[in-house]
């Protein structure tokens, strides 16, 4: 079964961090969601996305093809139903359509009034899908553990070291290289993944579930409270609450980060901190790119979304549900309103536009330093965003 991931009609709803990316290539529990599929079906799986995003992610068709919602998180019975599924058949759970079963042509001509006349089959069990950034702290803990027992099924972890401290090692699994001394991890009802040449320095202290990805580091004395993920080749430090920093950002100093969800290429100066709840405890409203405005979360608690390629200075302060775009540098005191647009430079005392150019040569310098290359493709997607995004910054 050749299987696509499309960005369905939630895509919009999940900018900014749909900007740079297909919906499936967004990171919940410890996988992202294509990943978590491609566990499931034991196969590769590609994208149809954005067309400014399909050079990066190029799409494999063959006669016949099997569309699944990138938006949709997997379970083992929606993936039984989903093998049922026949061509000119389509899953749909009330009005959302999970996948469909169709030949080639549905590649090229993406029509969802075509696909509405497909016999629809039913699917009314519980599932799990990513409609809006908050769903992804807000399903962390949950795709946490099925990750955890996806991942690590059969399979026997490395040995966790004498000198950390914990009530429940059965819980705790490290990959090849993992390393962890002179820490505290308390898995409460949570489960702890520390992934291949993953580390833990001393004194940290862990609670909950955490997902410390490959190649990542939680500094010295951190406190984490789970649930949360810290995405591969990403430092992170301080004091971090039901939070996910996708690959290759920091945050490596001091400063809280609670209920947010952390691009690529990001970095948070020391000190940078976020408020997750505000100060008369009502409902927190964010901002909404359809709807041009801001909507309500249906949350108490809610922080930082941030889109790729941003950064924050030193002591730099977020109020609670501050949504900042693609490539944003924040700085100075004050707060910063609670939009801040894609290609912002400044801060509370006001923005200017950070040109493309100053763009490309940071960005140049942090994928560098990571070796990586931000080649024309990625200079071409950037490009993209600044110009969609242009009528948000203040001219």
């Amino acid at each position: 079964m050749n299987i696509i991931l499309f960005d369905g009609a939630e895509r919009d709803n999940l900018l900014p961090l749909t900007f740079t990316r297909p919906v499936a290539d967004l990171r919940t529990g410890i996988l992202t969601v294509k990943e978590k599929w491609e566990k499931y079906f034991k196969t590769e799986i590609s994208f149809l996305t954005q067309d400014y995003l399909q050079s990066k992610y190029p799409v494999r068709i063959e006669q016949t093809n099997c569309f699944i919602n990138g938006s949709v998180l997997p379970d083992k019975l929606l993936v039984d139903e989903i093998k049922k599924l026949k061509k000119g058949e389509v899953l749909i759970n009330d009005s959302v359509i999970i996948a469909f079963l169709s030949d080639k042509n549905n590649v090229v001509n993406f029509d969802y009034e075509k696909i509405e006349k497909f016999k629809k089959v039913d699917f009314d069990k519980q599932y799990n899908q990513i409609k809006f950034p908050w769903d992804i702290f807000r399903l962390n803990g949950e795709e946490t553990e099925k990750d955890f027992k996806l991942l690590t099924e059969g399979r026997v972890s490395e040995k966790l070291s004498a000198t950390v401290q914990t009530d429940n090692p059965g819980r705790i699994f490290l990959e090849e290289g993992a390393k962890v001394e002179f820490a505290v991890i308390v898995p409460d009802n949570g489960y702890v993944y520390i992934g291949k040449n993953a580390e833990i320095m001393p004194g940290s202290v862990v609670k909950g579930s955490l997902a410390l990805c490959e190649n990542s580091v939680l500094k010295l004395s951190s406190k984490i409270y789970g649930p949360t993920t810290i995405g591969p080749y990403s430092k992170a430090g301080g004091e971090i609450n039901n939070s996910v920093i996708w690959g290759y950002s920091n945050k490596g100093h001091d400063g809280f980060l609670g209920n947010s969800v952390i691009g690529q290429w990001c970095n948070l100066g020391a000190d940078t901190n976020n408020s997750n709840l505000k100060n008369n405890y009502a409902e927190v409203k964010v901002w909404n790119y359809p709807k041009k405005g801001f909507i309500k979360t249906g949350l108490q608690f809610c922080g930082l979304i941030m889109g790729d390629h941003s950064k924050s200075g030193i002591n730099t302060m977020f109020n609670t549900g501050t949504v900042t775009g693609v490539s944003a540098n924040i700085f100075g005191d004050g707060f910063p309103r609670n939009f801040i647009p894609s290609f912002s430079w400044g801060g509370a005392a006001g923005f200017s536009t950070y040109k493309l150019a100053k763009v490309y040569e940071t960005a140049e310098l942090v994928m560098q330093r990571r070796g990586k290359v931000l080649d024309d493709i990625e200079k071409d997607i950037l490009r993209n965003i600044f110009e969609q995004t242009e009528n948000f910054r203040t001219k």
